[in-house]
C-alpha cells in the first residue's frame, strides 16, 4: 500500500544581481521584478533574486538615489546566475580594467554559473575576461567605445540580447526586460514567460534588434511601413511568405520592401519569417499534443526534418527533448 507524501518542491533558481556604483538603476531593478514574477503552476517561485554590492553597503546611481542590497557579497559563491546591470565604473567603461575588490568578488561565482549583463554591465564582464571569445552586445551608443577597448569580444550592436550559451548579453535599458523574459522562457517555457510578462504588460517578445533605435536619418514616405504586414505574417505562418508576397500586400517594390523592413527590424525578410516561425513551432510543441510533422506543417516549417534542422540550428536541440523539457515525460500508464 502506498502512503501519501507531500511533494517536494524544486527549490528556485539562485540569482544574484551584482550592483557596481555608480549603478544604472533602471537596469538594477529589472531582474528581481521580471524573475521575481516567474511562478509554476501551484504558485511557487521559480527564481530567487537577491541583489547584492561588492562592499555589503547601499549602492549609488547614475541618477542622485542609492538602493540597499538585500544579501552580502557572499551571495555570489552560492549563484547559479550572475547579472550585472549597466554601470558608469571608470575601469572597465574608459581603461578596459577592472579594481581589485571587483574583480575578486567576481572570481568568487561557482565556475558553472551563468553570467548575464544589461546594457553596459557588459564591459565589467568583457574586463573581467568573461567575454572573451563570445559574441556580446551593449547600449548601441556606447559600442564603438567597447570594441575599442575589449576587440577579442565580437560585439552585435545591432540586436536586443544575445545567447551565447552560459553568457548572455543585453542592449541599453529596457532591452534588459527582453533578455529578462528570454531567460525565464528559455529555463521554464513560452507560458511561463508570457505570463510574466502579461502582468507587467510588455510584450513577451520585441521583433528585430536595436538597430531600429539607432539615430539615423531614413528617407521614405512616413506611410511606408511594414508593421501590418508582419502582422498579417505572423497570423498565415503556414502559407508561402516569399519576400514578393510580403512587398505585394504592402504595396511596395521588392528593393523598397526589403530595405524599409531591413530598417524597421533590424532582420531582412527572411530571417525574420523564420524566427517568427520557429517561435510558432516552440509554442505548439509546448502548449499542443500535435505530431512534430503537424507542428513543422502549422508553423510553416514544412517538415519534421526541417523543423529538427532549424531547433538544432537554434536551440541545440530536437523538437522531442524540447517538448520534454518543457511540457515533461508523459504520464505512465496505470498498472493497477
Amino acid at each position: 500500500m502506498c502512503k501519501n507524501s507531500a511533494m517536494v518542491v524544486p527549490a528556485p533558481h539562485r540569482v544574484v544581481v551584482l550592483a557596481i556604483a555608480p549603478v544604472i538603476g533602471y537596469d538594477l531593478t529589472i531582474p528581481p521584478q521580471v524573475l521575481g514574477e516567474a511562478v509554476d503552476a501551484d504558485g511557487h517561485p521559480l527564481y530567487d533574486v537577491a541583489v547584492v554590492t561588492v562592499d555589503g553597503r547601499p549602492v549609488q546611481t547614475t541618477r542622485g538615489y542609492a538602493i540597499a542590497p538585500s544579501a552580502g557579497p557572499e551571495a555570489l559563491a552560492r549563484a547559479q546566475t550572475v547579472i550585472v546591470p549597466g554601470t558608469q565604473v571608470a575601469g572597465p567603461r574608459r581603461d578596459g580594467v577592472i579594481a581589485d575588490d571587483l574583480r575578486a568578488a567576481l572570481a568568487s561565482v561557482p565556475a558553472d554559473a551563468r553570467w548575464v549583463s544589461i546594457c553596459t554591465g557588459a564591459f565589467v564582464l568583457a574586463a573581467a575576461g568573461i567575454l572573451d571569445g563570445h559574441r556580446a552586445t551593449t547600449h548601441w551608443k556606447y559600442a564603438d567605445d567597447f570594441r575599442r577597448l575589449y576587440p577579442e569580444v565580437a560585439v552585435d550592436e545591432d540586436v536586443l540580447f544575445t545567447d551565447d550559451g552560459r553568457v548572455l548579453t543585453s542592449a541599453g535599458l529596457s532591452a534588459g526586460i527582453d533578455l529578462s523574459l528570454h531567460l525565464v522562457r528559455s529555463d521554464h517555457g513560452t507560458a511561463v514567460a508570457n505570463a510574466v510578462a502579461r502582468h507587467m504588460v510588455v510584450p513577451p517578445w520585441r521583433d528585430g534588434g536595436q538597430a531600429q533605435f539607432i539615430d539615423r536619418h531614413v528617407p521614405g514616405r512616413a506611410d511606408e511601413t511594414t508593421s501590418d504586414v508582419r502582422a498579417w505574417a505572423q497570423a498565415h505562418l503556414d502559407q508561402p511568405l516569399d519576400v514578393a508576397t510580403l512587398a505585394g500586400r504592402a504595396r511596395m517594390s521588392v528593393r523598397t520592401f526589403t530595405r524599409r523592413f531591413r530598417e524597421e527590424t533590424g532582420q531582412s525578410p527572411g530571417a525574420w519569417v523564420t524566427q517568427q516561425r520557429v517561435r510558432h513551432a516552440q509554442h505548439l510543441l509546448e502548449a499542443t499534443d500535435l505530431t512534430v510533422d503537424d507542428v513543422a506543417t502549422r508553423a510553416g516549417i514544412g517538415t519534421a526534418a526541417s523543423l529538427r534542422q532549424h531547433l538544432r540550428a537554434s536551440l541545440g536541440v530536437s523538437p522531442s527533448a524540447y517538448r520534454r523539457t518543457f511540457r515533461g515525460a508523459p504520464p505512465e500508464t496505470a498498472t493497477r
